[in-house]
């Protein structure tokens, strides 16, 4: 059997291997294990030489330090109650309008995702504080839990994100460029979501209450509350796009920054700090994990030649290049619906990346490779609350057991809408994509 057979029968073996619930992690590394070791005709010495060396050049990498850093940020932030100050303010100013509490909520998932990174963990943190109050004020269970699921996706598109961080690794792209890159399509899918409240609350009336107005000095107050959010993301998020420091400096200014806001508001004591560094410590040996069986499986993948066949075959067929991507846009779509964005990523973007590149966008290769990200990132964010496995539609019915899941299903296909339309004209137009690069 040839490399490149070896190559593409490691795809079937490898989805049977994460359907019988292997680790993600562990059936990438058998299966660089197993293909290194049939490539090189059973000889064990050119596997162990592999092993001894993607280790060390994985885990020396200076770039995967900024994930801790970020993870740790997240920790302060979830477990200091950062989140409670920033849909106090958000439902202030936007409560008393029609479905404004629903609102309040994605609005307080853009500036939660903003130093949290996670989606799971925005999803998961901001339920606990808004869907109290969504059912307080009569939401219905289906349209509270949707809300917040989508909602949630917002942790891993508005910078920083943690999965933009690996995807600028696998691909050797500038990780500031990237977050800046985000930054314009995260606005715009707060906005759309907050449309799409909108829309929802009309043809549904009874789905929503109403509270009544907050006076202009308790909104503001309550904004005031917000200043070590808004602190921080400037901060950091500012730091890095003026080049005062790298990434990785600002994601270690972050997390300093965002324990030292938890301790002066009288958050942090011993037993958050430990529940943050244990926290973060078990995220990043998970992430670490997948890492290291991704580079070695994406090392037997380019042994195998697998990548530059299919970019090959793709170009010889002369197909139109945005028809190849809106095909790879589906593709992540439908697999993000059955897997963790972050697995989807370190599997799939070392076969799709080299694909697209070949292509031509009539861009530069650089911003394609920024534009794709973005695209991705989007589309795996669509997966988590697409029916019938999106990982946030179970993180948020698990935490409101009262309403059925087909009732969240028939709510959230609006925001699935709403994902899809932006979808469509952040392809149909890059420009707004790379609008804030430098030139």
């Amino acid at each position: 059997m040839s490399n490149l057979e070896l190559g593409f029968w490691s795809f079937p073996i490898l989805l049977i291997m994460v359907f019988l619930r292997a680790p993600i992690g562990l059936a990438m590394l058998l299966c660089g294990f197993g293909g290194w070791f049939f490539a090189m005709g059973g000889n064990p010495t050119p596997l162990l030489a592999k092993m001894k060396s993607e280790t060390y050049t994985t885990f020396s990498s200076y770039s995967l330090s900024i994930i801790p850093m970020f993870l740790l940020m997240g920790q302060f932030a979830t477990l200091s109650g950062m989140s409670q100050a920033l849909f106090k303010a958000a439902e202030n100013f936007l409560g008393h309008r029609r479905g404004g509490v629903a609102m309040a909520a994605v609005g307080a998932c853009a500036g939660f995702g903003a130093i949290c990174g996670s989606s799971l963990a925005t999803a998961a943190t901001m339920s606990k504080v808004a869907l109290p109050e969504l059912k307080r004020y009569g939401y219905s269970g289906g349209f509270s839990t949707a809300t917040l699921a989508a909602g949630g996706t917002l942790g891993i598109l508005i910078p920083p994100s943690v999965i933009l961080v690996i995807y600028a690794i696998l691909t050797e792209q500038n990780i500031a460029k990237l977050f800046l890159a985000a930054f314009i399509p995260g606005i715009l899918a707060a906005v759309g979501y907050m449309l799409t409240i909108s829309i929802y609350v009309r043809l549904h009336p009874d789905a929503a209450g109403t509270r009544a107005p907050v006076p202009m000095q308790e909104r503001f107050r309550a904004l005031a509350d917000c200043w070590p959010v808004l602190s921080i993301f400037i901060v950091v998020v500012g730091g890095i796009y003026a080049g005062w420091f790298t990434p990785t400096e600002g994601s270690a200014i972050g997390a300093a920054a965002t324990g030292l806001a938890a301790l002066l508001s009288g958050s942090l004591n011993w037993r958050v700090l430990g529940e943050s560094l244990i926290g973060t410590a078990r995220t990043t040996g998970m992430i670490f994990f997948i890492v290291l069986g991704a580079g070695f499986y994406n090392g037997f993948l380019a042994l195998s030649g697998v990548p530059q066949f299919m970019a090959g075959w793709v170009v010889e067929q002369g197909l139109s290049p945005l028809l190849v991507l809106c095909v790879i846009l589906v593709f992540y779509v439908i697999f993000g619906c059955l897997m963790d964005s972050l697995s989807m990523i370190l599997l799939t973007v070392p076969i799709f990346f080299p694909v697209v590149m070949a292509l031509d966008f009539g861009m530069t290769p650089e911003h394609v490779a920024i534009w794709f990200g973005i695209l991705v990132l989007i589309v795996v964010e669509v997966g988590l609350i697409t029916p019938p496995v999106g990982m946030n539609l179970f993180i948020i019915n698990s935490m409101d057991r009262e309403t059925p899941m087909t009732q969240t299903y028939r709510a959230v296909m609006y925001f699935v809408g709403s994902d899809i339309v932006r979808v469509i004209i952040l392809v149909a137009f890059p420009a707004i994509t790379l609008f804030l690069l430098p030139d």
